[in-house]
This record gives C-alpha cells, sequence and structure tokens, in this order.
C-alpha cells in the first residue's frame, strides 16, 4: 500500500475565531524580505517623475500694462504681493501679484527708459532713469486720476544705470560713472566711491544684505568690485574674462555673490577668495541678463537674451528647470517673490509673467493626505533619481527648436575647442603646455 503525506494546517490560523472576526492574516513585516518590494517601489518613484512632468504647468498669468520692454522689477522688503515694474517707455507700475492688480501707475516717471527701481522705508520707492534724475514717489495705492508728483528728485550729472537701498538707514547707492553714496535728506550726493585708475560705466550696484555697508557693483569694463562706505573707498577689484550684466547677493551667505555674465554662464564668488569662483553654471545659449536668489538661499533664477527663464539650484551647474514661451521676448529681468514659491519675469514684449517655482505645484488648499502623498512621492524620486529611466523622466525638458540648435552647435563648439587644446598639448614639448582647469579661466586679474 502507498503511503500518502498530507499537509495538515490548523484551521484557527487561517479561520476566524467567532462568526463575524476578521480573517486572521499572516505577512512578513520587513520590507527586506518581500521578493517584490523593489521593484514595487521603483515603479512607484517612476510613476512620480512621470507625474511630475505630467503636471509641469509652470505659467500663472501676466500682468500687463507697460507699451514697452519691462527693464527693471524688484519686490517690496516685508510684502508677498507688491512689485514695481520700471519700463523703457518711462512709466512705472506697482502690481499686487496675488489679486493682479495694479496698485498704483505713474506714466513718464522719467524721460527714457526706468534704469533701476528700489524701495525705501516707510512705503515709499525710489527711481532712476537715464534722464540724470532719481525720483522718490509715494508707493501707498491711489487711482491713476491722481495727480502724480515725486515727493523728491534727486539731479545727478549723468546717466544713471542702477540703484540700492540701505537695508535700515536712510542712504541708497547709485550707479553711473561712478558709485554714489546718497542720502533722502540731502539733494546731493554724500559720497562718490570709484577705483583709483578706474574709467568705466558702472552698470549695476547692490548693498550686501548682512554686512550692510559693504557693497559690490560690476562695471562695463568686466569689472567685479568691492567697495565699504565706512572707509568710502573701493576695496578690491577683479577683471574678468566677460562682463557682468547683473549681481545679487545671496540672503543666507553673506558671503556669495552671483554674478550673470556675457558669456553665457552665471559664476558664484566667496569674496573672501575672489580669483576663482566656486561654481559655474552653464545652461544658456546667449547672454545672461539678469539673476535673483530665492529668500531661502537653496535656489536663484536667471534670465537670458535666448529668451528663457531658468531656475537652479544652488551647487547644481547643469540641468536647470527652463521656462518659455512663445510670445516672450528676451528677457532683461527677473525676481523671486518673498514666499519663494512663485518667479516673476519681465521681457521685451511688455509683459510681467509669473510662474510657479516648481512647475508641478499644485495651487490652492491641500489636504494633510495630498500633503502625506507629494512627500512621499518627492522621496521616491530622490531615492531612485541615479536610475536610468527616473533619471532620464526628471532631467528631460523641452526647450523652444533655436535654443535646442543654439545648444546643440554650442556643445559641438566647445568639444571641437577641447579637441583641439588636446592635440596642441599632445604636440608640444611634454610639461610646457598644462591644461588649465575651466574655472582658473574665468578670472584675468584681481586687484586692491
Amino acid at each position: 500500500m502507498v503511503k500518502i503525506s498530507v499537509l495538515q494546517h490548523d484551521p484557527s490560523v487561517h479561520l476566524p475565531a467567532r462568526p463575524g472576526d476578521p480573517t486572521p492574516t499572516t505577512r512578513n513585516l520587513d520590507p527586506l524580505m518581500h521578493p517584490f518590494a523593489r521593484a514595487r517601489e521603483r515603479n512607484r518613484a517612476l510613476n512620480a517623475a512621470k507625474m511630475d512632468r505630467l503636471f509641469a504647468k509652470p505659467f500663472v498669468g501676466a500682468l500687463e500694462g507697460h507699451i514697452d520692454a519691462v527693464e527693471v522689477l524688484c519686490k517690496k522688503p516685508g510684502s508677498l504681493s507688491t512689485v514695481a515694474s520700471g519700463s523703457w517707455d518711462g512709466g512705472v507700475i506697482l502690481h499686487n501679484v496675488s489679486e493682479r492688480k495694479h496698485i498704483r501707475r505713474i506714466q513718464g516717471a522719467h524721460k527714457g527708459k526706468v534704469s533701476g527701481l528700489c524701495f525705501a522705508q516707510d512705503d515709499r520707492l525710489l527711481t532712476c532713469g537715464v534722464d540724470n534724475n532719481i525720483k522718490l514717489w509715494d508707493a501707498t495705492p491711489q487711482n491713476d486720476t491722481t495727480e502724480q508728483r515725486p515727493l523728491s528728485v534727486y539731479p545727478g550729472k549723468s546717466p544713471f544705470n542702477s540703484i540700492d537701498h540701505h537695508r535700515s538707514d536712510p542712504l541708497f547707492a547709485t550707479a553711473s560713472n561712478i558709485v554714489q553714496i546718497w542720502d533722502e535728506t540731502k539733494s546731493a550726493a554724500i559720497s562718490n566711491l570709484t577705483f583709483p585708475t578706474s574709467t568705466e560705466t558702472i552698470t549695476s550696484v547692490r548693498f550686501n544684505l548682512s554686512e550692510t555697508s559693504v557693497l559690490g557693483s560690476i562695471g562695463s569694463d568686466r569689472t567685479f568690485t568691492l567697495y565699504d562706505i565706512r572707509t568710502g573707498k573701493a576695496e578690491r577689484r577683479v577683471i574678468m574674462q566677460m562682463r557682468s550684466n547683473a549681481l545679487a547677493w545671496s540672503p543666507t551667505f553673506p558671503t556669495t555673490v552671483l554674478l550673470a555674465s556675457e558669456d553665457h554662464n552665471l559664476y558664484t564668488f566667496d569674496v573672501r577668495q575672489l580669483k576663482t569662483p566656486t561654481k559655474i553654471y552653464k545652461a544658456h545659449v546667449a547672454a545672461v541678463m539678469s539673476c535673483d536668489w530665492s529668500p531661502t538661499g537653496l535656489e536663484f533664477v536667471s534670465g537670458g537674451w535666448d529668451r528663457t527663464v531658468r531656475i537652479w539650484k544652488e551647487g547644481q551647474g547643469t540641468g536647470p528647470e527652463a521656462y518659455h514661451t512663445k510670445r516672450m521676448q528676451r528677457v532683461s529681468s527677473s525676481i523671486f517673490t518673498a514666499d519663494a514659491r512663485f518667479v516673476l519675469s519681465g521681457s521685451d514684449d511688455g509683459n510681467v509673467r509669473i510662474w510657479k517655482a516648481k512647475a508641478s505645484e499644485k495651487l490652492g488648499i491641500i489636504t494633510a493626505r495630498e500633503r502625506a502623498a507629494i512627500e512621499y512621492r518627492e522621496s521616491l524620486k530622490d531615492r531612485w533619481k541615479h536610475d536610468n529611466e527616473v533619471g532620464r523622466i526628471q532631467r528631460k525638458r523641452h526647450l523652444p527648436k533655436p535654443v535646442y540648435q543654439a545648444a546643440k552647435l554650442k556643445r559641438t563648439m566647445l568639444d571641437s575647442r577641447a579637441v583641439k587644446e588636446e592635440r596642441r598639448r599632445k604636440h608640444t614639448r611634454a610639461g610646457e603646455n598644462k591644461p588649465t582647469a575651466e574655472r582658473k579661466k574665468v578670472v584675468i586679474t584681481e586687484q586692491t
């Protein structure tokens, strides 16, 4: 007779003990023991990356009103919604970003373009232009029919290119052929700051956000200069390969300054060591015209002549977020809002556009359950970013055809230049022609 072995299970293990009780389940809660745990998690990360690109709709709206190119933008300190814009038509508009309305509109604030804007204390706005005048305006909400007269006018001797206000004192700095320090209560400059043997035109000036007596400027002769208003003179200056178009001080690291250059790149410098930049940011295919830090200091925005707005992560020199529209022309100004959630850009077509800082972010009320799901998806994307497919989806960005073709051509030119240098090195005596690091090529000389 054949002996049969039978597997017998105790019914109490897999059947409810009493009618109405839940059916007992046995499973190993250790995720390392599950055979499909990693496969399932990778699939979720892949879906999260796809959803992120699917819902990436960064454009929020446009603030209209200017009839010519928007030259400058500035946000009001301590306010989440108030932003001022200045145009080539000489007009200045104060916008409420959250309601997308005009708070105040000043027609013909200057003859010619408005080249600089900054907010002063007590709801006042300082503007400067190429008509050799600085004007102080009341920035409180008013009707367009109200008589538009400045509170003060400060006449200058040459066209002004930039203006910035001291963080706490009633002082402001202007950039023309020299850097000048002004007091709000006096009609003439109280101090002239210049570097000996300097003959350049200063294109932008900015006070340091932490060490408020220090300010930096960039000039048309490819220089970046540091001044101290306590000593009343220029402290240090570096001459670069190409000229810079904009500068911005980091809000979290007082010694870090960001420069937007004519050579399509952005550079961060530590002002204690100006011989080499700490990081080079490469993606634009034309001159970078503007830059601004996020209030968190973890990101910054740049706008360029290539008609794109790019959002960079601090420390990551490639692969920024790229925003563009069919109608947007060359971007001359770009800023972050004070809550770091939105980016504003001003371009040659006369529009101020509002973009989301995170393209796929949901606007409106988010429930706790939604927030938990969003955070879980973010952690999955971060954990699986080195996976080939997940990383490719996260990095992929659509660019306009002219920008894509220009980037392709630029890559070819840079590659051929590198090959040429390598061949030249190969055919010279050993040790004569040593390769130079990219960061060491940026600064030509440092002067004190």
